[in-house]
Protein backbone atom coordinates (compact mmCIF):
# COMPACT_ATOMS: atom_id res chain seq x y z
CA UNK A 1 0.00 0.00 0.00
CA UNK A 2 2.00 2.93 -1.24
CA UNK A 3 -0.74 5.81 0.50
CA UNK A 4 0.22 5.52 3.93
CA UNK A 5 -2.54 7.34 5.20
CA UNK A 6 -5.67 7.07 7.64
CA UNK A 7 -8.29 7.63 4.59
CA UNK A 8 -6.63 5.11 2.23
CA UNK A 9 -8.19 2.21 4.45
CA UNK A 10 -11.60 3.04 3.85
CA UNK A 11 -12.30 3.57 7.03
CA UNK A 12 -15.76 5.83 7.78
CA UNK A 13 -15.77 9.01 7.30
CA UNK A 14 -16.67 10.15 11.29
CA UNK A 15 -13.81 7.88 12.19
CA UNK A 16 -11.57 9.99 9.74
CA UNK A 17 -12.71 13.20 11.14
CA UNK A 18 -11.97 11.91 15.01
CA UNK A 19 -8.72 11.37 14.12
CA UNK A 20 -7.68 14.10 12.01
CA UNK A 21 -9.49 15.93 15.28
CA UNK A 22 -7.00 14.38 17.49
CA UNK A 23 -4.10 15.21 14.83
CA UNK A 24 -3.61 11.33 13.97
CA UNK A 25 -2.47 11.48 10.57
CA UNK A 26 -0.14 8.65 9.56
CA UNK A 27 -0.88 5.00 10.64
CA UNK A 28 2.28 3.73 12.72
CA UNK A 29 3.64 0.28 11.52
CA UNK A 30 1.18 -1.98 13.58
CA UNK A 31 -1.41 -0.14 12.39
CA UNK A 32 -0.32 -0.27 8.35
CA UNK A 33 -0.07 -3.95 8.66
CA UNK A 34 -3.35 -4.84 10.65
CA UNK A 35 -6.24 -2.75 9.97
CA UNK A 36 -6.64 -3.06 6.44
CA UNK A 37 -6.72 -7.29 7.45
CA UNK A 38 -9.21 -6.80 10.40
CA UNK A 39 -11.84 -4.68 7.93
CA UNK A 40 -11.51 -7.65 5.40
CA UNK A 41 -12.73 -10.19 8.18
CA UNK A 42 -9.28 -11.61 8.97
CA UNK A 43 -7.95 -12.88 12.53
CA UNK A 44 -4.85 -11.12 13.96
CA UNK A 45 -1.88 -12.12 15.90
CA UNK A 46 -0.05 -8.97 16.82
CA UNK A 47 3.00 -8.79 18.76
CA UNK A 48 3.72 -5.66 19.60
CA UNK A 49 3.98 -3.45 23.19
CA UNK A 50 2.61 -0.72 24.36
CA UNK A 51 3.62 2.70 22.59
CA UNK A 52 3.13 1.09 19.26
CA UNK A 53 -0.35 2.42 18.40
CA UNK A 54 -2.04 -1.10 18.62
CA UNK A 55 -5.43 0.12 20.34
CA UNK A 56 -6.32 1.95 17.62
CA UNK A 57 -5.01 -1.23 15.57
CA UNK A 58 -7.79 -3.17 16.93
CA UNK A 59 -9.86 -0.11 17.98
CA UNK A 60 -10.58 1.47 14.54
CA UNK A 61 -11.90 -1.30 12.66
CA UNK A 62 -13.94 -2.37 15.43
CA UNK A 63 -15.77 0.70 16.07
CA UNK A 64 -16.15 0.97 11.87
CA UNK A 65 -17.42 -2.66 11.54
CA UNK A 66 -19.92 -1.31 14.40
CA UNK A 67 -20.79 1.82 12.41
CA UNK A 68 -22.04 -0.23 9.52
CA UNK A 69 -23.85 -2.66 11.74
CA UNK A 70 -27.88 -2.57 11.89
CA UNK A 71 -30.05 -2.31 15.05
CA UNK A 72 -29.05 -2.08 18.13
CA UNK A 73 -27.24 -4.44 20.73
CA UNK A 74 -29.34 -7.15 22.30
CA UNK A 75 -30.44 -6.82 26.33
CA UNK A 76 -27.85 -7.92 28.45
CA UNK A 77 -25.18 -8.13 25.26
CA UNK A 78 -22.50 -6.38 23.58
CA UNK A 79 -20.97 -6.31 19.92
CA UNK A 80 -17.36 -5.95 21.21
CA UNK A 81 -15.50 -7.68 24.11
CA UNK A 82 -11.86 -6.54 24.74
CA UNK A 83 -10.01 -8.04 27.51
CA UNK A 84 -7.34 -6.61 29.45
CA UNK A 85 -4.99 -7.81 32.07
CA UNK A 86 -5.01 -4.22 34.22
CA UNK A 87 -7.90 -1.75 35.29
CA UNK A 88 -4.98 1.06 34.35
CA UNK A 89 -5.26 -0.21 30.42
CA UNK A 90 -9.04 -0.76 30.57
CA UNK A 91 -9.32 2.44 31.53
CA UNK A 92 -6.96 4.11 28.64
CA UNK A 93 -8.71 1.53 26.27
CA UNK A 94 -12.05 2.91 26.80
CA UNK A 95 -10.63 6.34 26.82
CA UNK A 96 -9.36 5.63 22.98
CA UNK A 97 -12.63 4.10 21.91
CA UNK A 98 -14.24 7.35 22.91
CA UNK A 99 -11.96 9.75 21.17
CA UNK A 100 -11.79 7.66 18.17
CA UNK A 101 -15.89 7.36 18.15
CA UNK A 102 -16.34 10.88 18.30
CA UNK A 103 -19.72 11.70 17.92
CA UNK A 104 -20.94 8.68 16.41
CA UNK A 105 -23.02 7.55 19.60
CA UNK A 106 -21.37 4.02 19.98
CA UNK A 107 -21.87 3.06 23.61
CA UNK A 108 -19.18 1.89 25.54
CA UNK A 109 -18.84 0.07 29.54
CA UNK A 110 -15.89 -0.65 31.57
CA UNK A 111 -16.35 -3.74 33.36
CA UNK A 112 -13.63 -4.00 36.37
CA UNK A 113 -13.51 -4.45 39.95
CA UNK A 114 -12.46 -2.36 42.23
CA UNK A 115 -15.59 -0.64 42.04
CA UNK A 116 -19.30 -0.95 42.74
CA UNK A 117 -21.29 -3.77 39.74
CA UNK A 118 -24.80 -1.84 40.25
CA UNK A 119 -23.75 0.92 37.59
CA UNK A 120 -21.87 -1.52 34.94
CA UNK A 121 -24.55 -4.55 35.38
CA UNK A 122 -27.02 -1.14 34.58
CA UNK A 123 -25.57 -0.50 31.30
CA UNK A 124 -25.12 -3.84 30.37
CA UNK A 125 -28.84 -4.58 30.57
CA UNK A 126 -29.83 -2.56 27.92
CA UNK A 127 -26.89 -3.51 25.79
CA UNK A 128 -23.89 -1.92 24.43
CA UNK A 129 -21.55 -1.60 21.09
CA UNK A 130 -18.31 -2.49 23.39
CA UNK A 131 -17.28 -3.93 26.67
CA UNK A 132 -14.00 -3.14 28.02
CA UNK A 133 -13.23 -5.47 30.77
CA UNK A 134 -10.99 -7.51 33.06
CA UNK A 135 -11.26 -11.26 33.18
CA UNK A 136 -11.58 -11.47 36.93
CA UNK A 137 -15.24 -8.71 37.36
CA UNK A 138 -16.31 -10.17 33.93
CA UNK A 139 -16.24 -13.92 35.07
CA UNK A 140 -18.49 -12.86 37.84
CA UNK A 141 -20.86 -10.84 35.84
CA UNK A 142 -21.03 -14.27 33.82
CA UNK A 143 -21.48 -15.92 36.25
CA UNK A 144 -24.68 -14.46 37.97
CA UNK A 145 -26.08 -14.17 34.35
CA UNK A 146 -25.45 -10.04 34.25
CA UNK A 147 -24.18 -10.38 30.92
CA UNK A 148 -24.04 -12.90 28.22
CA UNK A 149 -20.91 -13.41 25.49
CA UNK A 150 -23.33 -15.17 22.61
CA UNK A 151 -23.73 -12.25 20.60
CA UNK A 152 -20.13 -10.91 20.75
CA UNK A 153 -19.02 -10.52 17.12
CA UNK A 154 -15.66 -9.18 17.72
CA UNK A 155 -13.00 -9.86 20.51
CA UNK A 156 -9.39 -8.88 21.58
CA UNK A 157 -7.07 -10.36 24.32
CA UNK A 158 -4.76 -6.70 24.97
CA UNK A 159 -1.39 -8.06 26.54
CA UNK A 160 -1.82 -11.66 26.80
CA UNK A 161 1.66 -12.47 27.89
CA UNK A 162 0.55 -10.09 30.79
CA UNK A 163 -2.75 -11.39 31.55
CA UNK A 164 -1.81 -15.07 31.81
CA UNK A 165 1.44 -13.50 34.35
CA UNK A 166 -1.03 -12.60 36.08
CA UNK A 167 -2.93 -16.36 36.88
CA UNK A 168 -5.91 -15.45 34.33
CA UNK A 169 -5.50 -18.08 31.94
CA UNK A 170 -8.45 -20.59 33.09
CA UNK A 171 -10.72 -17.03 33.35
CA UNK A 172 -9.89 -16.07 29.98
CA UNK A 173 -10.41 -19.72 28.51
CA UNK A 174 -13.57 -19.72 30.15
CA UNK A 175 -14.71 -16.21 28.70
CA UNK A 176 -13.47 -17.68 25.26
CA UNK A 177 -15.90 -20.70 25.54
CA UNK A 178 -18.91 -18.67 25.63
CA UNK A 179 -18.27 -16.32 22.85
CA UNK A 180 -20.17 -16.63 19.46
CA UNK A 181 -18.38 -19.43 16.71
CA UNK A 182 -18.50 -16.88 14.00
CA UNK A 183 -16.70 -13.97 15.19
CA UNK A 184 -13.65 -12.38 14.54
CA UNK A 185 -10.38 -12.03 17.23
CA UNK A 186 -8.01 -10.36 17.62
CA UNK A 187 -4.62 -11.08 19.91
CA UNK A 188 -1.89 -8.59 21.02
CA UNK A 189 1.04 -9.71 23.23
CA UNK A 190 4.56 -7.71 23.95
CA UNK A 191 6.33 -11.23 24.26
CA UNK A 192 5.32 -14.72 22.50
CA UNK A 193 5.83 -17.03 25.24
CA UNK A 194 4.47 -20.95 24.86
CA UNK A 195 0.97 -20.65 26.43
CA UNK A 196 0.72 -17.08 24.92
CA UNK A 197 0.90 -19.10 21.33
CA UNK A 198 -0.84 -22.29 22.73
CA UNK A 199 -4.16 -19.89 23.32
CA UNK A 200 -2.95 -17.93 20.27
CA UNK A 201 -3.46 -21.39 18.38
CA UNK A 202 -6.59 -22.24 20.25
CA UNK A 203 -9.00 -18.92 19.32
CA UNK A 204 -7.79 -17.79 16.58
CA UNK A 205 -8.83 -18.49 13.37
CA UNK A 206 -5.70 -19.05 10.13
CA UNK A 207 -4.47 -15.31 11.79
CA UNK A 208 -2.32 -12.62 10.17
CA UNK A 209 0.63 -12.16 12.24
CA UNK A 210 1.92 -8.71 12.99
CA UNK A 211 5.25 -8.00 14.60
CA UNK A 212 7.04 -4.49 15.42
CA UNK A 213 9.33 -3.42 17.54
CA UNK A 214 11.19 -6.19 19.34
CA UNK A 215 10.77 -5.92 23.04
CA UNK A 216 14.62 -5.09 23.64
CA UNK A 217 14.61 -1.92 20.98
CA UNK A 218 11.22 -0.73 22.92
CA UNK A 219 13.02 2.62 23.90
CA UNK A 220 15.40 3.55 21.05
CA UNK A 221 14.96 7.18 22.10
CA UNK A 222 15.60 6.99 26.31
CA UNK A 223 18.93 7.18 27.85
CA UNK A 224 19.08 5.01 29.89
CA UNK A 225 22.26 4.97 33.17
CA UNK A 226 22.64 3.42 36.50
CA UNK A 227 24.00 4.27 39.80
CA UNK A 228 25.56 2.46 42.23
CA UNK A 229 24.33 3.45 45.51
CA UNK A 230 23.77 1.70 48.57
CA UNK A 231 20.30 1.49 49.61
CA UNK A 232 19.61 3.98 52.27
CA UNK A 233 21.09 7.01 49.95
CA UNK A 234 18.43 6.09 47.36
CA UNK A 235 16.60 8.57 48.95
CA UNK A 236 18.37 11.42 49.34
CA UNK A 237 19.87 10.82 45.69
CA UNK A 238 16.14 10.37 44.24
CA UNK A 239 15.84 13.95 45.63
CA UNK A 240 18.59 15.62 43.37
CA UNK A 241 17.50 13.94 40.47
CA UNK A 242 14.62 15.87 40.86
CA UNK A 243 15.78 18.94 42.03
CA UNK A 244 16.86 18.78 38.18
CA UNK A 245 15.16 21.30 36.04
CA UNK A 246 15.44 19.18 33.25
CA UNK A 247 13.25 16.79 35.65
CA UNK A 248 9.40 18.11 34.34
CA UNK A 249 7.56 14.62 34.77
CA UNK A 250 8.29 11.41 36.31
CA UNK A 251 7.54 7.88 37.05
CA UNK A 252 9.65 6.47 40.16
CA UNK A 253 9.07 2.76 40.03
CA UNK A 254 9.43 0.45 43.35
CA UNK A 255 9.49 -2.95 43.20
CA UNK A 256 6.86 -3.42 46.28
CA UNK A 257 3.28 -1.64 47.46
CA UNK A 258 4.78 -0.81 51.01
CA UNK A 259 7.85 0.62 49.03
CA UNK A 260 6.03 2.55 46.70
CA UNK A 261 4.30 3.99 50.06
CA UNK A 262 7.32 4.74 51.69
CA UNK A 263 9.11 6.61 48.62
CA UNK A 264 6.21 8.56 48.16
CA UNK A 265 5.83 9.41 51.92
CA UNK A 266 9.27 10.57 52.17
CA UNK A 267 9.07 12.85 49.52
CA UNK A 268 6.04 14.80 50.37
CA UNK A 269 8.06 14.81 53.73
CA UNK A 270 10.71 16.56 51.83
CA UNK A 271 8.51 18.58 50.10
CA UNK A 272 7.91 17.39 46.84
CA UNK A 273 4.51 16.28 45.82
CA UNK A 274 4.08 13.25 44.35
CA UNK A 275 1.03 10.76 43.95
CA UNK A 276 1.09 6.94 44.40
CA UNK A 277 -0.24 4.12 42.34
CA UNK A 278 -0.57 0.39 43.09
CA UNK A 279 -2.52 -2.73 43.60
CA UNK A 280 -3.57 -2.27 46.75
CA UNK A 281 -5.55 0.83 45.79
CA UNK A 282 -9.18 1.42 45.20
CA UNK A 283 -10.17 1.68 42.37
CA UNK A 284 -11.09 5.43 42.39
CA UNK A 285 -8.02 6.44 44.46
CA UNK A 286 -6.00 4.79 41.41
CA UNK A 287 -8.13 6.82 39.14
CA UNK A 288 -7.67 10.02 40.99
CA UNK A 289 -3.84 9.97 41.46
CA UNK A 290 -3.28 9.28 37.78
CA UNK A 291 -5.36 11.55 36.85
CA UNK A 292 -4.00 14.57 38.92
CA UNK A 293 -0.35 13.32 37.37
CA UNK A 294 -1.46 13.55 33.81
CA UNK A 295 -3.54 16.79 34.41
CA UNK A 296 -0.30 18.10 35.76
CA UNK A 297 -1.60 18.93 39.20
CA UNK A 298 1.34 16.87 40.73
CA UNK A 299 4.83 16.00 38.75
CA UNK A 300 6.10 12.99 40.21
CA UNK A 301 3.78 9.37 40.65
CA UNK A 302 5.69 6.81 42.46
CA UNK A 303 3.91 3.33 41.36
CA UNK A 304 4.70 -0.36 40.97
CA UNK A 305 4.82 -2.33 38.14
CA UNK A 306 1.32 -2.27 37.57
CA UNK A 307 1.58 0.71 35.52
CA UNK A 308 4.83 -0.22 33.46
CA UNK A 309 2.50 -1.35 31.15
CA UNK A 310 -0.78 -0.20 29.41
CA UNK A 311 -0.78 3.91 30.65
CA UNK A 312 0.12 6.45 27.56
CA UNK A 313 0.88 9.74 29.50
CA UNK A 314 2.25 12.50 27.23
CA UNK A 315 5.33 14.08 28.92
CA UNK A 316 6.43 11.90 30.96
CA UNK A 317 10.53 13.32 30.85
CA UNK A 318 12.30 10.83 32.97
CA UNK A 319 11.86 7.12 34.56
CA UNK A 320 13.45 6.95 37.90
CA UNK A 321 14.12 3.08 38.95
CA UNK A 322 14.32 3.78 42.56
CA UNK A 323 14.32 -0.30 43.27
CA UNK A 324 14.83 -2.73 40.29
CA UNK A 325 12.33 -5.23 38.98
CA UNK A 326 11.95 -8.68 39.86
CA UNK A 327 11.41 -9.50 35.87
CA UNK A 328 13.94 -8.03 34.11
CA UNK A 329 11.47 -7.43 31.19
CA UNK A 330 9.34 -5.02 33.29
CA UNK A 331 12.35 -2.80 33.36
CA UNK A 332 11.91 -2.07 29.10
CA UNK A 333 7.90 -1.62 29.85
CA UNK A 334 9.01 0.80 32.73
CA UNK A 335 11.22 2.87 30.95
CA UNK A 336 8.59 2.64 27.77
CA UNK A 337 6.38 5.05 29.65
CA UNK A 338 8.97 8.03 28.82
CA UNK A 339 10.06 8.41 25.13
CA UNK A 340 7.14 8.04 23.58
CA UNK A 341 5.80 9.18 20.18
CA UNK A 342 9.38 10.50 18.91
CA UNK A 343 9.92 12.25 22.22
CA UNK A 344 13.17 11.58 23.66
CA UNK A 345 13.38 10.67 27.80
CA UNK A 346 15.84 9.63 30.48
CA UNK A 347 15.46 6.26 32.59
CA UNK A 348 18.29 6.60 35.95
CA UNK A 349 18.10 3.20 37.78
CA UNK A 350 19.68 3.18 40.98
CA UNK A 351 21.18 0.26 42.37
CA UNK A 352 22.46 -1.13 45.41
CA UNK A 353 24.95 -3.62 45.61
CA UNK A 354 22.27 -6.50 46.28
CA UNK A 355 20.95 -6.08 43.27
CA UNK A 356 23.71 -6.38 40.92
CA UNK A 357 22.23 -9.45 39.64
CA UNK A 358 18.92 -7.96 38.75
CA UNK A 359 21.15 -5.21 36.52
CA UNK A 360 22.93 -7.87 35.00
CA UNK A 361 19.92 -9.66 33.81
CA UNK A 362 17.93 -5.81 32.58
CA UNK A 363 21.93 -5.57 30.81
CA UNK A 364 21.24 -9.21 29.67
CA UNK A 365 18.25 -8.74 27.69
CA UNK A 366 19.49 -4.85 26.60
CA UNK A 367 22.85 -6.46 25.11
CA UNK A 368 24.60 -3.30 26.55
CA UNK A 369 26.05 -2.40 30.01
CA UNK A 370 24.10 0.48 31.93
CA UNK A 371 27.17 0.21 34.71
CA UNK A 372 30.58 -0.48 33.56
CA UNK A 373 32.27 -2.96 35.67
CA UNK A 374 35.56 -3.83 34.33
CA UNK A 375 37.30 -3.10 37.41
CA UNK A 376 36.42 -2.59 40.71
CA UNK A 377 32.53 -1.75 41.73
CA UNK A 378 31.79 2.33 41.69
CA UNK A 379 31.94 3.72 45.08
CA UNK A 380 28.33 4.27 45.97
CA UNK A 381 27.03 7.95 45.98
CA UNK A 382 27.56 9.90 48.75
CA UNK A 383 24.01 10.92 51.40
CA UNK A 384 22.42 13.64 49.94
CA UNK A 385 22.52 16.88 52.35
CA UNK A 386 18.83 17.29 51.41
CA UNK A 387 17.17 20.74 50.89
CA UNK A 388 19.25 23.04 52.49
CA UNK A 389 17.62 26.15 51.13
CA UNK A 390 17.15 29.16 54.03
CA UNK A 391 14.36 30.24 55.71
CA UNK A 392 12.20 33.07 53.98
CA UNK A 393 12.42 36.11 54.91
CA UNK A 394 11.87 39.36 54.33
CA UNK A 395 14.31 40.12 51.25
CA UNK A 396 15.61 36.58 51.23
CA UNK A 397 14.69 34.04 48.14
CA UNK A 398 16.24 30.50 49.33
CA UNK A 399 14.19 27.87 48.92
CA UNK A 400 14.90 24.67 47.16
CA UNK A 401 17.20 25.14 44.21
CA UNK A 402 15.33 25.07 41.07
CA UNK A 403 11.87 25.98 42.59
CA UNK A 404 9.34 23.21 41.32
CA UNK A 405 11.04 19.98 40.65
CA UNK A 406 11.34 20.05 37.14
CA UNK A 407 10.95 23.68 36.77
CA UNK A 408 8.37 25.36 34.70
CA UNK A 409 4.73 24.74 35.33
CA UNK A 410 2.28 22.43 34.85
CA UNK A 411 0.33 23.33 30.91
CA UNK A 412 -2.56 25.34 32.59
CA UNK A 413 -1.49 25.78 35.87
CA UNK A 414 0.93 28.79 37.16
CA UNK A 415 1.47 28.54 40.72
CA UNK A 416 1.42 25.15 41.51
CA UNK A 417 1.08 24.73 45.57
CA UNK A 418 4.21 22.99 46.86
CA UNK A 419 4.49 21.50 50.55
CA UNK A 420 8.24 23.21 52.51
CA UNK A 421 10.68 20.98 53.61
CA UNK A 422 10.23 18.95 56.67
CA UNK A 423 13.23 19.55 58.77
CA UNK A 424 11.64 19.19 62.40
CA UNK A 425 13.65 15.46 62.79
CA UNK A 426 16.53 15.68 60.04
CA UNK A 427 17.66 19.51 60.36
CA UNK A 428 17.61 19.85 56.87
CA UNK A 429 19.24 15.94 56.26
CA UNK A 430 17.60 13.85 54.15
CA UNK A 431 17.26 10.56 56.64
CA UNK A 432 17.39 7.36 55.32
CA UNK A 433 15.37 5.09 53.70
Amino acid sequence: MTDNTFQSFGLDQSLLNALERSGFTTPTPIQQQSIKAQLDGRDILGVAQTGTGKTAAFGLPILHHIMNMQGRPAPKSCRALVLAPTRELAVQIEDNFKQFSGGAGLTTCLVLGGVSRAGQIKKIARGVDVVIATPGRLEDLMNDKKIRLDEVRFVVLDEADRMLDMGFVQPVKRILSRLHPRRQSALFSATMPKEVRGLAESFLNNPVKVEVTPLVSAAPKVEQRAELITGPYKRGRLLEILSDPEVKRTIVFARTKRGADKVAKNLITDGIEAEVIHGNKAQNARQKALGKFKNGFVNVLVATDIVARGIDVPGITHVINFDLPDEAENYVHRIGRTGRNGASGVSITLCAPDELKKLAAVEKILKRKLIERDGPDPKPKAKSQGWQGKKRGGGGGGGRPGGRPGGGNPAGHTNQKRRRPNRGKSGGRAAAN
